[in-house]
C-alpha cells in the first residue's frame, strides 16, 4: 500500500511558477513510476506528466511540454512537478499517482493522492 500526500497548490497570477510535491509514505517508492494529472472544472482527470521507477524517463503532456518538469528524489520519497510559465487553462486540481512496482509510467495508475488545488488568474 502506498499513501501519497500533495502539497505546494495555490493562486498564482498568469506567468508565474508554483512547485507540487507528493510525499510518498513506505520504503519502496524507487519501484513506482510516478504521475501528475489534473481535472479542470468540467473536464475529466488527464495525466499531465510522468516519470518512471528507474534510470528516470519522462512523459509530458502536450500543453504542458517545455513550462513543467517532473522529478523524483528518491531519498526523500517525493516527486515534485515544477510548473512554470503558468495559464488560466493550468487551472485544476492537480493530483499524484503510483503505478507499481516496476511498471511502466504510462497505464493505469494504482495510488491516487486526495489531490491540491492550482488556480493561475488572468
Amino acid at each position: 500500500q502506498v499513501q501519497l500526500v500533495e502539497s505546494g497548490g495555490g493562486l498564482v497570477q498568469a506567468g508565474g511558477s508554483l512547485r507540487l510535491s507528493c510525499a510518498a509514505s513506505g520504503r519502496t517508492f524507487n519501484r513506482y513510476s510516478m504521475g501528475w494529472f489534473r481535472r479542470a472544472p468540467g473536464k475529466e482527470r488527464a495525466i499531465v506528466a510522468a516519470i518512471s521507477w528507474g534510470a528516470p524517463n519522462t512523459y509530458y503532456a502536450d500543453s504542458v511540454k517545455g513550462r513543467f518538469t517532473i522529478s523524483r528524489d528518491n531519498a526523500k520519497n517525493t516527486v515534485y512537478l515544477q510548473m512554470n510559465s503558468l495559464k488560466p487553462e493550468d487551472t485544476a486540481v492537480y493530483y499524484c499517482a503510483a503505478r507499481g512496482p516496476y511498471k511502466h509510467y504510462l497505464g493505469e495508475y494504482d495510488y491516487w493522492g486526495q489531490g491540491t488545488q492550482v488556480t493561475v488568474s488572468s
